[in-house]
């Protein structure tokens, strides 16, 4: 029931808002206060921050992580909106049930610097961390929606450089910026607007190739990646683009279908029981594919 209102207050009440949505620094503000409203951080969050490569980057924990493992994860928006303070109830969740510290940068928006700036900042937080005494297999990545797209474009390119992270997850990752899904046209999507997307692409893209894999990681190349858990909701406009992701990547990814659930279902994990059964099955994923990194 509680997942049925959901998705009722999403498609009449969020997304004609977002529709309508014509200015990103004033959606970004906006975010900036609904996001911490959507899901609330759980109780005893330690929320730190610091500068690096010119960007804020985000340390969030609840309890007493696990020492010198941590999730870098890159927040979804659009390329536009969202950031790890609009981000800290989820990341507060993730580090709850997964026992381990939360990195995530503010990469540079759309408004302030096109593709390819947010996934230069990627790498560049990736190398800071690895300066900081992580090893590549102390760490999991993790991304929803088009951050999700954009951490698998940082594990096409840790990949192909060598430094294979512990494992990899995404929620609903938007993955091909070519719009060739037939689910975007077909899926009765509860909260996207997906007329906007186009228009999106072209300022993220400003005069960059939709195909490029930094961009379109599902037009990337793979060099024996770790295990990757994908996410998605089964009516979804961003379905296909998970399916075809986990194909991509082969065996080495699991595609987690959920029945009903609207794009992100984990970022109402405070509200839907299945947003926190998701979430489980997430933590068990992490700590099992750290377990096999580290033998």
């Amino acid at each position: 029931m509680r997942l049925a209102l959901l998705n009722l207050v999403l498609r009449y009440g969020v997304k004609p808002l977002l529709g309508r949505a014509n200015n990103p620094e004033r959606e970004a503000r906006k975010f900036e206060r609904l996001g911490p409203l959507a899901c609330p951080p759980p109780p005893f969050l330690c929320h730190l921050t610091e500068d690096i490569c010119g960007l804020r980057l985000h340390w969030i924990s609840v309890g007493r992580p696990a020492p010198r493992k941590v999730i870098f994860y890159l927040h979804g928006g659009a390329y536009f909106v969202g950031s790890g303070q609009a981000y800290r109830g989820l990341l507060g969740r993730l580090s709850k049930v997964t026992g381990l510290r939360v990195c995530a940068p503010d990469y540079r928006l759309l408004q302030v610097a096109p593709f390819p700036a947010a996934f230069e900042d990627a790498v560049a937080i990736w190398k800071a961390l690895l300066a900081k005494g992580y090893r590549p297999g102390d760490i999991v990545l993790g991304g929803d929606s088009a951050g999700g797209g954009l951490m698998l474009a940082l594990l096409a390119y840790l990949c192909a450089t060598g430094q294979r992270p512990a494992a990899a997850f995404a929620f609903s990752p938007w993955v091909d910026l070519t719009l060739s899904g037939q689910s975007l046209h077909e899926a009765p999507e509860v909260l996207l607007p997906v007329a906007r997307m186009p228009e999106v692409v072209a300022r993220y893209l400003a005069s960059g190739d939709p195909k490029d894999p930094r961009a379109s990681p599902l037009f990337a190349v793979f060099d024996q990646p770790p295990p990757v858990l994908i996410q998605v909701g089964g009516d979804e406009a961003l379905f296909d683009d998970a399916h075809r992701m986990a194909e991509k990547l082969g065996p080495a990814a699991q595609l987690q279908v959920l029945p009903r659930a609207p794009h992100v279902l984990v970022f109402f994990a405070r509200f839907v029981p299945q947003a926190r059964v998701a979430l489980r099955d997430v933590a068990s994923f992490v700590q099992t594919s750290l377990v096999i990194a580290n033998r």
